[in-house]
């Protein structure tokens, strides 16, 4: 499949890490998201009803995100990949999860999955 669909650098506040001021504070996350999907059906028809609602997807992982309290950031990822599948007509979705500033005298570190439905 040649189609993608991307949300880049969505960027919410939440709990995540191990140590005890991170249990406490919001930190910033940066949320990438491509999902593999045939468009096909939407373009052709120009119907809202056969597109993935991105918007609402955007909304899912952001609602999620800022209510969880992870330790670690392959976990978010593990279930913002979760919600991506969610939607049949997702095929494979490809989630980087980054900490901006976690690492001294790095811009980010993260992790990035991919997940295909099975």
């Amino acid at each position: 499949m040649s189609d993608t669909i991307f949300i880049d650098d969505l960027l919410v506040r939440c709990i995540i890490g191990i140590h005890d001021w991170e249990r406490k504070a919001r930190q910033d996350v940066l949320i990438n998201v491509e999902l593999d999907v045939d468009t096909t059906p939407a373009g052709a028809s120009d119907d809202f009803a056969h597109a993935v609602d991105y918007r609402d997807l955007a909304k899912r992982i952001i609602g999620m995100a800022e209510e969880s309290s992870y330790q670690l950031v392959e976990a978010l990822a593990e279930e913002i990949a979760r919600l991506c599948l969610v939607d049949d007509r997702v095929e494979a979705a490809r989630v980087r999860v980054e900490k901006p500033g976690a690492i001294r005298f790095a811009r980010s570190v993260g992790v990035t999955i991919e997940r295909v439905r099975s």
